[in-house]
């Protein structure tokens, strides 16, 4: 990985991106096989999309439900009391399912504590146990600091149909239904397993205790019934919208004791119907009971729906299996690596944003999907981690390139009119941007002449601010007229038109700003007269030349101009130094042309230029009138 990110990363942030964005597959995969910090996160994503699917998860028709909801409470008053009930009323419930041979019947109900004054209802629903086969039995395992004083697990191997044996003599401390004879017990835990929201959302296999594999009672029942159970100690449980068929105990109670002779033989048959080869779980919903839980369907599912849904689950497959931590590895790796490339190359962070939107619905989507094929995709940590990576590539990029237009104000603004300046940052050019462009531009020298005589008569700080005062001026010229300040050589003063901002008519501007220049000299001179010096023969020459040069910033990295060099500008600083007896501006014929009619230009013939084989036509540019 990390040498795909040093080989797709071009330029010298390369080993930043690829160290940090390492760091970041690094973190992910100690998130997702060690930490899991947002282990409640990727619940929670995966509870919206179980309820998503959960109508189209049907529970399975030959599981029902003997409820004792608060309406069974109130109508079993009269027969059994307030609750608990005699024991023997579920013998007699036992009895009448008896003869429409269920599969299975299985009691979520705790028999834990001896009915002292009555023995007998006790022995009666011991009896009806032990003459069904088919009855399960809850057990819950209790606080492992009870264990010393607990039950030998080897006696309970039965019991719990125990195919692998732990350590001998091993004890545990578990809730059993001490109510009834232990040779008819066939038991399986019933403890629930919540998350760290509270939510349940898992069922145990079953209980390591000791090297002991007791089952959980769906467990127990899904083997008993030949089922091939998960390679696991728990499993992920796959809710379905509508519930599993349910009686009202109360109600089925009566149907089946008190109304049971009664009953014709088509109502007989109705009930074979209702329960033969049925899986019937018995168990309570009654608010008084507080046996409910907090699922990703409902904050109050009752526990017997939930022993329902966990049978059916595993006796028709249907529970959820969560893919390896690879595979959700293997997705951040590809989304953080792919971000690291995008950012090194510089790839617009608003088109990443839109990319790493656009893959992340799609690795949601495939995990809304996978759902519906009982597959849970843990994507809300990699995605986590990837837009947490986009945050920090994308601010740190801004940072960058902040810090790279700072240099670029800091830079330009020596050369450039502010606004000038505002228009190339707002371009998002650089100084990389910006060098080794060949452009066509226009070049402007401009010199002055027998300043000799005005500074004999000073001080040299005087000389120092009667120079800045001119060029001050001068300066300003340029830069009104959109040209950039390329340097002081002296008393001279070099500029250019054209770039780095883009100018159609730069010839016309720099001419525009050469017979300004002319003017603003000779207010120049009538304001030192005013004050009373003595300007001799203090004047200018101007001259300005059109054609192709090689413009960026060039020198040392500490000491950085921003400058054209070429033939170009050889021959702007020449024709100016031929303007000394001819006129104050002359420009080339590129310029000339280049201007079109902006200007009316005088010719003052064909001059020789050292270093070129050809004369050379100038001219005197004029304001039309």
């Amino acid at each position: 990985m990390r040498q795909f990110l040093l080989r797709s990363l071009p330029g010298p942030t390369a080993r930043w991106h690829a160290a940090v964005a390492l760091a970041f597959i690094a973190a992910l995969a100690a998130e997702l096989f060690l930490l899991q910090t947002f282990a409640t996160t990727e619940a929670r994503l995966g509870d919206r999309y179980l309820q998503r699917h959960a109508a189209q998860y049907r529970a399975d028709p030959d599981i029902v439900i003997v409820d004792i909801d608060d309406a069974s409470i109130g109508a079993m008053l009269a027969t059994a009391g307030l609750w608990s009930w005699p024991r023997e009323i579920h013998a007699d419930l036992l009895e009448g399912l008896a003869s429409f041979h269920p599969r299975a019947v299985v009691f979520d109900i705790a028999f834990s504590e001896r009915d002292v004054k009555r023995p007998r209802s006790d022995a009666r629903l011991s009896q009806a146990v032990a003459a069904m086969p088919q009855v399960y039995l809850a057990a819950a395992r209790l606080s492992p600091a009870l264990d010393a004083n607990g039950a030998v697990l080897g006696d309970l191997a039965g019991p719990f149909g125990v195919a692998r044996h732990g350590a001998a003599g091993a004890r545990a401390a578990l809730l059993l239904p001490h109510a009834l004879d232990a040779g008819g017990w066939r038991l399986g835990l019933t403890n629930s397993i919540e998350d760290g929201d509270g939510v349940l959302r898992r069922y145990r296999l079953y209980m390591d205790i000791g090297g002991w594999h007791l089952p959980s009672l769906p467990a127990r029942v899904a083997a008993a019934l030949g089922t091939p159970l998960p390679d696991s100690a728990e499993f992920l449980l796959h809710w379905p919208h509508a519930g599993h068929k349910r009686f009202a105990y109360g109600e089925l109670y009566r149907v089946l004791t008190e109304q049971r002779a009664a009953l014709s033989p088509q109502e007989v048959r109705t009930l074979d119907a209702l329960f033969r080869d049925k899986i019937v779980v018995i168990g309570a919903s009654a608010t008084s009971l507080f046996d409910h839980h907090v699922t990703p369907l409902d904050a109050g599912y009752p526990g017997v729906d939930v022993l329902a849904v966990a049978i059916d689950n595993l006796k028709n497959g249907g529970h959820i299996r969560i893919v390896s931590p690879l595979w959700p590895l293997a997705l951040g790796a590809v989304l953080i690596a792919a971000l690291g490339v995008a950012f090194a190359r510089r790839i617009n962070p608003l088109l990443v944003s839109v990319a790493l939107a656009l893959l992340s619905g799609a690795a949601l989507a495939a995990a809304d999907a996978a759902i519906g094929r009982n597959l849970w995709l843990p994507v809300a940590t990699p995605l986590l981690f990837a837009w947490a990576w986009f945050l920090c590539a994308a601010i740190a990029g801004y940072l960058r390139e902040r810090r790279t237009r700072d240099q670029a104000v800091s830079l330009f603004r020596r050369f450039l009119n502010p606004n000038v300046v505002r228009q190339i940052v707002e371009q998002g050019e650089t100084v990389e941007s910006l060098s080794g462009r060949t452009r066509e531009i226009t070049v402007l020298f401009s010199d002055i002449r027998g300043f000799t005589t005005l500074s004999e008569s000073r001080p040299p700080h005087e000389v120092v601010a009667l120079l800045n005062r001119y060029f001050e001026k001068q300066v300003e010229v340029v830069f009104r007229h959109g040209g950039t300040l390329d340097k002081f050589i002296g008393d001279c003063i070099m500029a250019i038109w054209g770039a780095p901002l883009e100018d159609a008519s730069h010839a016309r501007h720099a001419v525009d700003a050469a017979l300004e220049m002319q003017e603003n000299l000779l207010a120049f001179r009538r304001e030192l007269e005013d004050e009373g010096s003595d300007v001799g023969d203090f004047d200018v020459g101007i001259g300005v030349h059109t054609g192709p040069a090689v413009v960026g910033f060039i020198g040392a990295q500490r000491k950085l101009d921003y400058t054209a060099i070429g033939d170009t500008v050889n021959l702007a600083s020449r024709v100016e130094g031929l303007t000394k007896g001819v006129a104050r501006v002359l420009v080339t014929r590129e310029t000339m042309q280049a201007c079109g009619s902006a200007f009316e230009f005088i010719h003052h013939g064909a001059f020789a230029v050292k270093g070129r084989s050809a004369q050379v036509d100038l001219y005197e540019p004029r304001r039309t009138t």
